[in-house]
């Protein structure tokens, strides 16, 4: 079982702009048109756990849904999703511990970890397992932070550096316990 992050960063270490907006990620330069390894990383997960705030992200794309797992969206508030939704999203809430014991009861041991404010939640009750962050070389300046306060140091041990279409690097983590 294991609970994964995988998410790109500013230099500074931002996941949005000081808008909350993403877009500066459609700069990064990619000749290539890679995915760069999101492909081969979903399919290693089960399901994915994103708090209301990314699901509202996802949807202001404009595109069709665009997941083929199961998505578990954590909120105290959203009480109904889009109808289009259904079947391939899936409200929770309660303590994340109890939310994840249910989904590995369920077969799903793998689970990718996304959104800022979700992120830092499972970091707080040390639940994250691995972080796999690439780096955009761009100082954003301020904006949406991906780390936030801990009660204690988390260790992780480097465990691969990847460079990608010559300017951006590609870090795997993995919780030392």
């Amino acid at each position: 079982m294991s609970n994964i992050v995988y998410i790109a960063t500013s230099l500074d270490g931002y996941i949005a702009d000081k808008n909350h907006q993403i877009d500066w990620l459609h700069d990064v330069p990619n000749p290539e048109q890679s995915d760069f390894g999101f492909a081969d990383f979903m399919s290693r997960i089960d399901a994915l756990v994103m708090g209301r705030n990314t699901l509202e992200v996802v949807l202001s794309f404009g595109i069709d849904w665009p997941y083929t797992k199961p998505v578990f969206v954590l909120s105290n508030t959203l009480k109904k999703l889009p109808k289009e939704l259904e079947g391939k999203v899936f409200l929770v809430n309660g303590k994340l511990h109890h939310i994840i014991d249910n989904l590995n009861q369920q077969g799903y041991e793998h689970l990718y970890i996304d959104g800022g404010k979700t992120i830092q939640s499972f970091l707080e009750q040390d639940l994250i397992d691995e972080l796999i962050i690439t780096t955009i070389p761009l100082l954003l300046g301020g904006g949406i932070s991906l780390f936030g306060d801990l009660d204690k140091p988390l260790a992780f041990q480097h465990i691969q550096a990847e460079r990608m279409a010559d300017h951006i690097v590609k870090n795997t983590y993995l919780r030392i316990r």
